[in-house]
């Protein structure tokens, strides 16, 4: 069935049980017909049983009374409704002796019931007779003179000829009707189903005539109902799709943007050393400044084309992660930084389990504490919080350096938009938001202030927290 085409599918679902249940209704409305033919013909061979019985008489009295049976055959011929059928006759006497007719035809040895009056007593069975089959009709005969009193058998019997005929004939006719409807319903179904998939044709049309670089919605104006959820998943398909070309595209071009600028210079420095213009101390320790930039660079724009690909996952399908442990571990590492700028360091954390990947949450949490310690002036103040309201989990990283403007507010989200270009290159703040926008979180920095004065800057981000009776 999967390999048939979508008009087949529906033509055999559709006909295949209207052919079954037309041969069922042929054959009950075959047998129907059959039984009443049967009754009307056997009320024929009644008939003429009946008249055979007028023509009984009695001769003799007491032990020596016989039979008698004046019968012409002319009797029975209106009987026979044409020539294809033919009717005999037997008439036995009152010890099953035959009296008149065809003896060959075989005398019926019913029981006759017992006690009550006497009266007209009919059976019908089918029997067969000098090798054809036919139908006998047995009437019981009472017979009463005022000298003897007995009961005769009267048998009629009738070729099938006719009767198979008229079943033939009802058959055919029946069988006609039903074809003629099935004809009917397949011409019907095979039109309904040429207009019902006509917008479906002409949406593969439609998308068939696009672009490869063509990935605007599939107009829905005109089409069905039913497709409508079929043409709205499939525009959301192409809009990932486009989102993550558009991506491609631009981590391309600015990675190629970014990464020339560090190459040209790292070029220029190697020249100039070349050729003496600075001492070998300097140029060594210029070089190894521009490589950490490009490095950081590099390794900051592999992240960001990485939270593209957690986007494109399910969140449920990310495994579970304690954040307060990954904070910890992550502040361990930035230990040697906050060390050497000899900052005053606090650190609390609650437990809080969230869906997420281990990398994503560590990359997060290391970019957010490493902007706070290269913005806290030496011998400042660094905390590090994470604490839970029940629903969500909440990590404040409150820094004591100058803190931002409206307008670096507005555009520190964008990539490549440092707020100190001779610090970063502007990728860490962008990273955080495309992994907390991929949790479902938020994130937000707010100046400190004291009145007069900023005290430093809090960036918070708050992510939803998992609760073990969601797997219940």
């Amino acid at each position: 069935m999967k390999r048939l085409t979508l008009r087949t599918q529906l033509l055999l679902g559709i006909l295949l049980p209207v052919a079954a249940l037309i041969s069922v209704n042929t054959v009950s409305l075959y047998e129907q017909a059959s039984r009443s033919a049967d009754m009307a013909y056997d009320r024929t061979l009644l008939a003429s049983a009946k008249l055979i019985g007028e023509f009984l008489s009695v001769a003799g009295s007491g032990p020596e009374a016989r039979l008698e049976a004046a019968v012409p055959y002319s009797a029975l011929e209106p009987f026979e409704a044409d020539k294809r059928s033919r009717m005999y006759y037997k008439v036995s006497g009152f010890s099953h002796e035959l009296v008149s007719g065809f003896p060959e035809l075989r005398t019926w040895q019913g029981k006759l019931p017992d006690g009550g009056p006497y009266s007209a007593l009919v059976h019908f069975y089918d029997d067969s007779f000098r090798g054809e089959r036919v139908r006998v009709a047995v009437l019981l005969q009472p017979v009463a003179t005022p000298t003897a009193l007995g009961m005769a058998t009267i048998q009629v019997a009738e070729t099938m000829e006719l009767r198979e005929a008229l079943a033939r004939q009802i058959l055919i006719s029946t069988l006609w009707r039903q074809l003629a409807l099935v004809v009917v319903i397949a011409v019907v179904v095979v039109i309904v189903v040429q207009r019902a998939t006509r917008p479906v044709r002409q949406l593969s049309a439609d998308i068939a005539r696009r672009t490869e670089n063509d990935l605007t919605p599939i107009g829905a104006e005109g089409t069905p109902r039913e497709l409508r959820p079929l043409l709205d998943a499939t525009n959301q398909v192409m809009q990932r799709l486009k989102h993550l070309l558009d991506h491609q595209k631009r981590f391309v071009r600015d990675t190629s943007h970014q990464l020339r600028t560090p190459l040209a210079v790292l070029k220029v420095q190697v020249q100039s050393a070349l050729r003496g213009d600075v001492g070998p101390d300097q140029a060594l320790q210029e070089i190894n400044q521009t490589v950490d930039r490009a490095t950081v660079l590099a390794n900051q724009m592999l992240a960001l084309a990485k939270v593209e690909q957690l986007r494109l996952q399910d969140p449920n399908d990310a495994p579970l992660a304690d954040w307060a442990e990954i904070v910890r571990a992550v502040a361990l590492d930035l230990s040697a930084l906050i060390g050497e700028r000899h900052l005053d360091f606090d650190i609390a954390t609650q437990p809080s389990p969230v869906r997420s990947h281990e990398w994503a949450l560590r990359e997060l949490t290391r970019n957010l504490l490493h902007n706070a310690i290269k913005h806290t002036p030496d011998h400042g103040r660094l905390s590090v919080r994470l604490h839970s309201d029940g629903r969500h989990a909440a990590l404040v990283i409150s820094d004591s350096g100058p803190g931002i403007t409206e307008e670096q507010r507005e555009r520190l989200f964008t990539p490549f938009a440092a707020g100190d270009l001779r610090s970063g290159v502007g990728l860490g703040l962008a990273i955080c938001r495309e992994i907390v926008d991929a949790l479902g979180g938020s994130i937000t920095l707010d100046n400190r202030r004291a009145p007069g004065r900023v005290l430093g800057l809090d960036a918070t981000v708050r992510l939803g927290l998992h609760h073990h009776t969601d797997e219940a």
